[in-house]
């Protein structure tokens, strides 16, 4: 049966209000197109492909309440890892799933279709991946996720993690991660990457490093990694997560580097809530943002996107999955709100994540594509983004996973 959705302001569309849906997928975009025998008004709302959330850990999430403990005092992200050990000895299958599902909600309900979660592999068990293996199988009809095979504790700074990462991949995993601004010496930091390559090249893995979560300018192995993909002409499917210290370098490399990142064309996320709170704990003033070159990345057509990374863990006590909250607060720390990047800025949350999953060929608001997008409670890019405003409707393969009414008061507000 066909569908039409009308009444709608389309994003990176202005030339279309309607879209025609036949078994999952659009079948034709654009004005007075024919009837259908289902037709559904959206009210003139602003209508996006789904969010994006690039960067999660699935595993983590509401570990710190539900777990009763206490996250890192300090509010550093190296002592948060070292507190992880003793939340992980009480994980159970069935313990990740069921906090699992809380963030998944929260993330689904607020217009994300689309998930890559960064689960940690340094656990002989595989505890967490086998749990998240079964739950993207179980609920691939709401929501894509894509696994990221992480050693939270070191390649080499847990002993046999690189060999965990290559079993984790060999279960199922998606992506090749790493932490090599976490390993014990810069030297066993840069042979982490050149086994997290070696790995995604045997195996034909996407990689996507956390690379370089601190404000130390001289912590460079996004330099590295980004010389091994070019040479491998692997950077379109390569992410380097965080880079925090890019932030910090100086002007003269950090130019340098732009050109380099543009030959390679690899992916950059940025995490800009979590990032914002664990950086520049050591400053006094001026204090760092913590944030990577988000503003210059867009400016030079490099790929860069927003992530959460967090839910209530021991690295963040905050989070809920909302991306517009993530959205607000990034274009706030990169300064990107002039008329000509509001235009834009959506793309941090939805095309620029589904390029880092590599997920353009199917993702989008396109004839032949699968019918799934968002309804936000506006109709003008500018109002959605200055408002916050909520999603009202997320359609997946062209069936409504919720839909929900404007606001309505009781008693309305009268001046």
């Amino acid at each position: 049966m066909k569908k039409k959705f009308f009444n709608a302001k389309i994003y990176r569309n202005d030339a279309a209000t309607e879209m025609i849906v036949e078994n999952g997928k659009i079948v034709q975009i654009g004005k007075n197109l024919p009837k259908c025998e289902e037709e559904i008004d959206l009210g003139g709302k602003l209508v996006m492909p789904p969010y994006v959330d690039p960067h999660l850990h699935l595993d983590y999430v509401y570990t710190l309440s539900e777990l009763g403990q206490e996250g890192a005092g300090s509010g550093t992200l190296f002592e948060a890892i070292e507190l992880w050990p003793k939340f992980k000895e009480t994980l159970t299958v069935e313990s990740v799933k069921k906090l699992a599902i809380k963030g998944i909600h929260d993330e689904v309900s607020q217009g994300v279709q689309h998930i890559r979660t960064h689960i940690d592999v340094t656990d002989p068990n595989f505890t967490a991946l086998k749990a998240m293996l079964e739950m993207k199988q179980d609920l691939k009809d709401i929501v894509d996720i894509q696994i990221v095979a992480f050693p939270q504790q070191g390649m080499y700074t847990y002993k046999g993690g690189r060999e965990l990462v290559e079993e984790a991949l060999k279960m199922g995993a998606d992506v090749v991660g790493g932490i090599p601004h976490y390993e014990p010496a810069r030297e066993f930091g840069e042979q982490s990457i050149h086994d997290i390559v070696k790995l995604g090249l045997k195996y034909d893995k996407l990689i996507d490093v956390h690379c370089d979560e601190t404000d130390d300018p001289n912590s460079r192995f996004v330099e590295l990694l980004n010389a091994l993909v070019l040479m491998e002409d692997y950077g379109t499917r390569t992410t380097a997560s965080h880079t925090c210290s890019f932030g910090s370098a100086d002007n003269s490399y950090a130019y340098r580097m732009m050109d380099l990142f543009k030959k390679s064309k690899m992916n950059f996320i940025s995490l800009p809530t979590e990032n914002a709170y664990l950086q520049g704990r050591q400053d006094t003033y001026p204090k760092r943002r913590g944030l990577t070159r988000v503003k210059e990345f867009m400016e030079n057509g490099i790929n860069v996107s927003f992530g959460q990374d967090s839910i209530n863990d021991p690295w963040y006590p905050m989070g809920n999955g909302n991306m517009m909250n993530i959205l607000d607060n990034g274009i706030h720390l990169a300064q990107t709100m002039s008329a000509p990047e509001i235009e834009k800025v959506f793309d941090l949350i939805t095309y620029n994540g589904a390029r880092c999953l590599n997920l353009q060929e199917t993702y989008g608001l396109e004839v032949g594509k699968a019918a799934n997008f968002i309804v936000l409670n506006e109709s003008t890019v500018y109002e959605a983004i200055r408002k916050r405003v909520d999603v009202l409707a997320s359609v997946r393969n062209g069936e409504f996973l919720f839909r929900r009414q404007e606001m309505k008061y009781d008693i309305p507000l009268k001046l």
